[in-house]
């Protein structure tokens, strides 16, 4: 991915993006609302996450050097089907749908990351669908060991449990199984 870091600096100077500060715990797109933007992260941790009955379902994280967005709904400028929240706080560079529709249009260095981007995007909710479909809890709190220690070493408990579907309690006798 250091061809997208270069490439998002390169667009950052050319076109003046904006820089935002989220405080930790900010809703930074709301469920039901359009996105408008892609985020950049350069520092900090964000979640997506749902509401399902009243209960907070996490499906995926971001951290530095990775963009956060709801791709349907800032492509489609459809209601997002989810929430995008900072967990720590989050410094990012800011690209809006005017500036990405241009680049996609006239840049096909950016249309070959941008789907590069999307071929990840595919690849890790089809990782997490599998996983929840053949795996037990405690085989996917392994894998998440074992691929993904940044989740396990800046995110906090509950959050994991959520991601992995299961209650904070069963993710504190997995881990004291160890």
């Amino acid at each position: 991915m250091n061809t997208l870091n270069h490439f998002i600096h390169e667009i950052a100077k050319k076109y003046a993006l904006a820089h935002k500060s989220i405080p930790p715990k900010t809703t930074i797109l709301p469920e039901g609302e359009v996105s408008k933007h892609i985020y950049y992260i350069q520092k900090g941790v964000a979640r997506m996450w749902f509401n399902k009955d009243g209960k907070d379902i996490t499906f995926q994280f971001f951290f530095a050097q990775q963009a956060v967005a709801s791709i349907d709904s800032f492509l489609h400028q459809s209601p997002s089907l989810f929430t995008i929240e900072s967990i720590e706080a989050c410094e990012v560079l800011v690209i809006d749908k005017e500036l990405f529709d241009k680049q996609l249009q006239t840049n096909l260095a950016f249309k070959d990351l941008f789907i590069e981007f999307l071929a990840r995007r595919f690849q890790n909710y089809t990782h997490l669908f599998l996983s929840r479909i053949k795996d037990t809890p405690e085989e996917r709190y392994k894998e998440l060991l074992k691929n993904h220690p940044e989740i396990v070493q800046q995110v906090p408990q509950h959050h994991i449990a959520s991601y992995l579907g299961i209650t904070p309690v069963s993710l504190s006798r997995i881990r004291n199984r160890k």
